[in-house]
């Protein structure tokens, strides 16, 4: 006597279901790492920069760049904490975080050419980041680039 095998409508609607997309991976894997570890160095190089320049030189000679540094320091912490984590709105205040940087060398850069007077010394912008191998001038364009493609982990609140 042949057996009717039963099944479950449950088993049947999983077997009908389509296959699963694979994750995208995050921001913070493959080249997010090597973008978020750049920015982690900058970060720390352009903080510890700008409190030694405060704290171990005249800050009256240099007051606009010591800050502006400061700033760009401060501005680099942000951007790599945002960009390492997933939590919801990281992904916009990366955003803010890389344009702002991204404005900041652009203005800073254009001011300490045509107005050199105002910086008593070298900011991490000025010149368009030239004291840096001019990677404060690169990376927000790469940032950018990475967060354009990874912008959908905005829509995960």
């Amino acid at each position: 006597m042949i057996q009717k095998q039963r099944t479950s409508r449950i088993v049947d609607a999983a077997a009908r279901r389509k296959p699963q997309r694979a994750a995208k991976p995050g921001r913070s894997t493959g080249l997010g790492r090597i973008i978020i570890a750049v920015y982690g160095v900058l970060a720390l190089s352009a903080t510890i920069r700008a409190l030694y320049q405060m704290f171990f030189r005249d800050f009256s000679e240099a007051a606009l760049a010591y800050s502006l540094s400061l700033v760009a320091g401060l501005v680099y912490i942000l951007a790599t904490l945002c960009l390492a984590s997933s939590k919801p709105r990281a992904w916009y205040l990366s955003l803010y975080a890389v344009v702002f940087e991204f404005v900041g060398v652009l203005v800073v850069g254009t001011l300490s050419f045509t107005h050199s007077e105002l910086f008593g010394h070298d900011a991490v912008w000025s010149y368009f980041g030239q004291g840096y191998g001019y990677v404060p001038l690169v990376l927000p364009i790469v940032g950018l680039w990475w967060l354009y493609r990874n912008r959908d982990e905005r829509l995960s609140v």
